[in-house]
């Protein structure tokens, strides 16, 4: 085991866990996407041994979380070239490119996104274009959806962005009232982008995972849970979690 003031990691059952300790309420207890990582936040007050006896009381689940990441279908590297299949809220596109002179860009057209780039364009330039795209895809709806469910949790959010996360879907900033969305929730069906959102939103009512949390989300959006395990369940890209 290592350890310094706030944060250690221990093994269980041949698990690593990753502690960390802050100013919350309540011990949070979370398994993350690709390899289920098994990560605790823990309040200051907490000893080793609450923390080490929680996680054993949990330890079927997170065999079972672990088991389910670990055995999702995961995309092959992307070279972005045609004939590979990409994703846009959550309906698969096979990407066309073109070459041309000008600015780089893509289109959707029925069953395909068409990718216009310049000969030479790099791998990483033309993963550039399809960020760009998916950023874009985001911001044209992101807005509706936060206007919807402030209006309907009567919370007030001070704004919003995008950016890529490697554990989250997405998070909240109590304090600040600002929400951040994951770059890889433009890929998934537009119902768990929604679901993200009401969960940022209700964190601006209930800032833990708690039993009024959980009651929140029961009440305004009662099938979140089945849209949890949906957005979780989707492919996962293996080069967009490193």
């Amino acid at each position: 085991m290592t350890i310094n003031s706030n944060n250690y990691a221990f093994t269980v059952s041949d698990i690593p866990v990753s502690v960390v300790r802050k100013a919350v309420k309540r011990m949070q207890l979370a398994v993350y996407p690709p390899e289920g990582d098994v990560r605790v936040t823990a309040p200051d007050h907490f000893t080793e041994s609450n923390i080490r006896l929680a996680v054993v009381s949990r330890l079927t689940w997170i065999k079972k979380q672990r088991a389910l990441f670990l055995n999702q279908p995961r995309q092959s590297s992307r070279e972005m070239i045609s004939g590979e299949t990409h994703y846009l809220w959550g309906q698969a596109y096979e990407l066309i490119v073109n070459y041309q002179q000008g600015k780089h860009a893509i289109h959707r057209e029925a069953r395909f996104l068409k990718l216009f780039v310049r000969k030479g364009t790099s791998v990483q330039n033309r993963e550039e274009v399809l960020s760009r795209y998916y950023r874009e895809q985001l911001k044209a709806r992101i807005p509706d959806l936060i206007s919807k469910w402030e209006t309907k949790l009567d919370v007030q959010s001070c704004g919003w962005g995008v950016k890529r996360m490697k554990t989250k879907w997405g998070s909240c900033s109590t304090g600040r009232k600002y929400i951040w969305l994951n770059l890889e929730l433009a890929k998934k069906p537009l119902r768990c982008l929604e679901y993200v959102v009401v969960h940022e939103l209700v964190h601006l009512l209930e800032d833990s995972h708690s039993k009024r949390f959980i009651g929140l989300m029961d009440e305004h959006l009662p099938a979140w849970q089945r849209l949890r395990s949906e957005l979780n369940g989707e492919h996962l890209a293996d080069e967009d979690w490193k």
